[in-house]
């Protein structure tokens, strides 16, 4: 039998691999005389993700510490979030986080008889809590409030007061969780600083806070539930995984924002202290990792191919996620899975003597619409009307994609320029070169012509998906059927607003940075 680790190892256990700890002093003073009591909350939202291993290795890190964990099953905030989890789906979505984040954590060797598992409505609807709210809604400034929740609660044109509520709720679950410590992602600092700066106004403690990196998603932006391109879902299929580590931002050489390699550091290093690059003998044969520094070191130095990374990636990947699936086989869990996130995609069938006012199916959350950055543009060698463009959307290769735009645009201002292009239309050849994306544009309704190519907003990463609000979920078809014409129907609604923003019936396309938009042409059409 192991001998209990001290009070220093404790302290290194715990903190290995964050990105920040606000208390430290007072962490090792509690290490020195008790364990830890520490909570890990999750808001019960979208279907939770590959990154969620993330957290779960660091739980495992906890326990190992001798900690006393608790898991918060954050249901109401989910609700407050924007109404993430309509009211009507809560109760199903939490149990299904709860089946979900319990077989994640077997998954991994964690003893689930050693966690307390917690539901927010548990003790968020109590009469003292919701009177702390109350206690809490008299001190706290709205500019507190919404600075707070700025990084987590998701940001609308028109914000409801619940995203206001949200991070007072957050605060005080330290408090009733009666715990020394909350963990988290780094994007929660706001929250956390905000716990500690107004728990003490109610006569309450400050605690600790302990904060892991975000990491990137597939695209090299965060991974997000609502980003279907960032994320790897924890029960796709082999097949799923495949594709989407085979289209991941995954530039040779390059270790900045790689979703790849930060997987490989928060999650599977951790868990088997050690990592192999499968590849053929005449490629070197396969190569153990007993740290991640000399695996970084070595794709930085291009010893490393990215092929061979993300096939190392996906071999291991699989074998976390096969016993995931396995679980939620069953008819029971299916049953559930599929009660608690219905398809966005089957529309609601038509009472009597009424008419759908959408067809079945055609919805955008089928356009696989991403930001692409345009790295080369020449004129077409046997059209003066056409651009011959090489587009980077996060692929290993750039796309060549054929547009009419020489009237419109000069070469200068495609260059190196952030676009919004149409991804999964069937590849097409224009005089001769095939053109493998649509780059969406908007046009004047009257004369003369005017077009603009359509803007994301500034910061955004080539690859990044480009959604319509309400419609962050579902995945886009592999390819658009041109018999089917389903780009076409929902074309025929796509309209820039009077403040240039580019919608669908009225709802913006949105990246997780904010709305796309054009430079002046009000009230046109988008092609």
């Amino acid at each position: 039998m192991e001998p209990a680790p001290g009070p220093q190892e404790k302290y290194h256990l715990i903190t290995r691999n964050l990105q920040e700890v606000l208390g430290e002093d007072k962490l090792m003073a509690i290490l020195k005389e008790r364990e830890l009591k520490i909570y890990w909350g999750t808001a019960t939202t979208g279907k939770p993700h590959v990154a969620y291993f993330v957290p779960m290795s660091k739980i495992a890190d906890f326990l190992k510490a001798g900690c006393e964990v608790t898991i918060l099953f954050a249901d109401l905030h989910a609700y407050l979030d924007n109404m993430k989890a309509p009211w009507e789906l809560l109760d199903l979505r939490t149990r299904y986080y709860e089946y979900v984040i319990k077989a994640v954590l077997e998954s991994i060797g964690v003893p689930l008889e050693k966690l307390k598992f917690v539901r927010g409505t548990d003790y968020q609807l109590s009469k003292e809590y919701t009177l702390d709210v109350y206690r809490l809604s008299s001190v706290v400034t709205q500019h507190d409030a919404k600075k707070a929740g700025a990084e987590v609660v998701k940001q609308v044109e028109h914000p409801l007061l619940s995203g206001l509520l949200y991070p007072g709720l957050q605060a005080l679950d330290e408090e009733y969780l009666k715990v020394d410590a909350q963990f988290g992602g780094v994007d929660q600092r706001k929250i956390f600083t905000f716990a500690e700066k107004y728990l003490p106004s109610l006569g309450y403690a400050k605690r600790i806070h302990l904060m892991n990196p975000m990491v990137p998603g597939l695209t090299g932006s965060k991974m997000s539930s609502s980003e279907e391109d960032s994320k790897i879902d924890l029960l796709d299929r082999k097949e799923d995984v495949k594709k989407k580590l085979k289209k991941a931002f995954c530039e040779p050489g390059n270790i900045e924002n790689n979703g790849v390699l930060s997987f490989i550091k928060h999650v599977l290093f951790p868990l088997k202290s050690e990592f192999v690059i499968l590849r053929e003998e005449k490629w070197g044969g396969n190569k153990t990792y007993t740290a991640y520094e000399a695996l970084e070191k070595d794709f930085a130095e291009q010893v490393v191919h990215p092929g061979d990374l993300k096939n190392s990636v996906e071999v291991a990947l699989n074998k976390l996620l096969d016993p995931i699936r396995e679980k939620f086989n069953s008819p029971e869990l299916k049953k559930l899975t599929n009660a608690a996130y219905p398809n966005p995609s089957k529309a609601k069938p038509a009472e009597k003597g009424t008419k759908n006012s959408e067809p079945e199916n055609v919805v955008p959350s089928r356009l696989d619409i991403r930001v692409g950055k345009v790295i080369s543009v020449e004129k077409h060698p046997d059209a003066d009307s056409l651009y011959v463009e090489k587009i980077d959307v996060g692929e290993p290769e750039p796309r060549t994609v054929v547009s009419g735009l020489v009237q419109f645009v000069p070469k200068e201002q495609l260059q190196d320029r952030l676009v919004v292009l149409l991804c999964n239309l069937k590849p097409q050849k224009m005089r001769g070169v095939e053109s493998q994306g649509m780059v969406l544009c908007a046009s004047s309704v009257g004369e003369p012509r005017q077009v603009e190519p359509l803007d994301p907003p500034a910061g955004c990463c080539a690859g990044e998906r480009v959604y319509v609000e309400g419609y962050e979920g579902g995945e886009p078809d592999d390819e658009l059927k041109p018999k089917k014409k389903v780009f076409e129907k929902l074309q025929a609604d796509f309209r820039v607003s009077e403040d240039c923003v580019a919608q669908w019936k009225q709802r913006n396309f949105l990246t997780k940075l904010g709305r796309v938009s054009c430079k002046s042409l009000k009230g046109g059409s988008i092609s």
